[in-house]
């Protein structure tokens, strides 16, 4: 069958299946949610194996990590939220709150997070009576598919109407705007394009964009910790995180003792100009996008395109930059999809912010930063001045996504960047977003309604 029809099956199996389980109630809803976390969970190094051999992206250990720990940070954000029929309750102001359904879901999964975006999707549509297809990013169609099955398969043996989850087999541009277009919702995870496509698409839309995020270490901090926090976060996954540190923005007169810290983490230090250029073309041969070469790739494969020896120890490289050439100066300064971080020498933490911004402004603006700093002044001055959604203190930029549930951010694969990043929202998206919420209002008592002289009064 050709792509419309092929859409227009996927989008008929969809309503049947949504009839049926708008008829759900929360203890029902809860056990397809949980259902499918456990079958996701017991399949995770396997589907993790898999994204590595079909995509050559990334890291098979991290991704294991990542596709381990998963379900314990959704079902932890999911269990025991009610999502279906009345859900709260306001007495001061006499509302109720009804939860219910979207409809149909579309998730564009990219081929950099194909496992995880999949999931997360699949556990946060069902939790809000919602069914979902997923449209996977071609380089990773068959092990997004194969997660899907998984899920399904879990359904399945609880009972559950038949094609709550569905995937197109055969992905392409073509299929995957004909889904949105017939779609209720599209969560879009993926590149530049895509979401704006989904955003174009007629339909309500959650998209992500571009992650460039910024690290500030304040003078005084412990340049140990820090250093092993911006190392770890970068070689994660091969540096393929969104969230990952993308720079690190350091007191120059603390410059030595940092230094030494992060070779201590393991990131080899480049100040040589002219190897530094090496990289730079390397990294970014038109001097503006990414090699897509590169994306996801060890930092001896890069160092070897670059054509530079580095030692075998290295977990990422850390390029030096000028101040001066901050943001659109220097194409380094733009979000980098691999383990290397830039290193930018700074005479003050407002001079740290001047340059984070900058950056920001040329990539990344909306997404997230990180401040290292013993000083809640400095940290609330950050979230201030900066153009990010999130801002971490003291943490790895991967847990802007909060995969270790350390913090209070939602567990989630769509970071949404706000207008900064042309996205509906500026938070990490969860099962709230996919339901909608009905009110119903009972008038006040005559006497909780304010008069004219009330309401002006000082």
């Amino acid at each position: 069958m050709d792509n419309q029809e092929l859409v227009s099956q996927l989008v008929s199996n969809a309503r049947k299946a949504l009839a049926e389980f708008e008829k759900y109630n929360q203890e029902q809803v809860d056990a397809c949610v949980k259902a499918v976390l456990v079958a996701f969970g017991e399949h995770a190094e396997e589907l993790a194996r898999e994204t590595v051999e079909e995509t050559r992206l990334g890291d098979l250990t991290s991704k294991i990590g990542k596709n381990s720990g998963s379900p314990d940070g959704i079902w932890y954000a999911l269990k025991d939220k009610k999502s279906v029929g009345i859900i709260g309750y306001d007495e001061e102001q006499h509302l109720a709150y009804v939860a219910k359904p979207k409809g149909i879901l579309c998730s564009v999964a990219p081929c950099t997070n194909p496992n995880v975006t999949a999931v997360f999707n699949a556990a946060y549509a069902l939790k809000g009576r919602n069914v979902l297809i997923v449209a996977p990013h071609p380089r990773a169609k068959k092990t997004t598919l194969h997660t899907v099955q998984i899920m399904n398969e879990a359904l399945a043996k609880l009972g559950a109407p038949e094609n709550l989850l569905q995937c197109i087999e055969e992905p392409s541009i073509e299929c995957t705007q004909l889904l949105m277009q017939n779609s209720d919702v599209i969560i879009a995870t993926g590149g530049a394009g895509m979401v704006r496509s989904a955003y174009s698409s007629g339909h309500p839309a959650f998209g992500v964009g571009p992650g460039n995020v910024q690290t500030i270490i304040d003078k005084g901090f412990d340049y140990k910790e820090a250093a092993e926090q911006i190392v770890a976060g970068r070689s994660y996954d091969n540096g393929l995180i969104c969230a990952g540190n993308q720079s690190a923005i350091y007191p120059a007169c603390d410059e030595a003792e940092f230094l030494a810290a992060m070779k201590d983490a393991g990131a080899y230090y480049v100040s040589d100009p002219d190897t530094v250029q090496k990289f730079r073309t390397a990294l970014f041969p038109d001097g503006r996008h990414i090699n897509s070469k590169l994306v996801g790739q060890y930092p001896k494969d890069i160092a070897e395109a670059a054509g530079v020896e580095i030692p075998e120890w290295t977990r990422i490289i850390l390029l030096k930059v000028d101040k001066a050439n901050a943001g659109e100066k220097d194409a380094l300064c733009a979000e980098k999809m691999c383990p290397v971080t830039i290193a930018i020498a700074v005479d003050s933490f407002e001079e740290g912010l001047a340059v984070a911004k900058a950056n920001l402004l040329y990539e990344g603006a909306g997404h997230s930063a990180v401040v290292h700093t013993y000083d809640q002044k400095k940290a609330e001055q950050a979230g201030v001045e900066l153009p990010v959604s999130r801002l971490l203190v003291n943490q790895p930029g991967i847990f802007a996504a909060n995969p270790a549930l350390a913090n209070g951010f939602n567990p989630t694969s769509t970071l949404g960047c706000g207008s900064w990043g042309n996205n509906s929202i500026s938070e990490n998206l969860t099962y709230e977003h996919l339901i909608n919420i009905s009110r119903i209002g009972w008038m006040k008592d005559p006497d909780q309604i304010p008069t004219h002289d009330q309401i002006w009064a000082d």
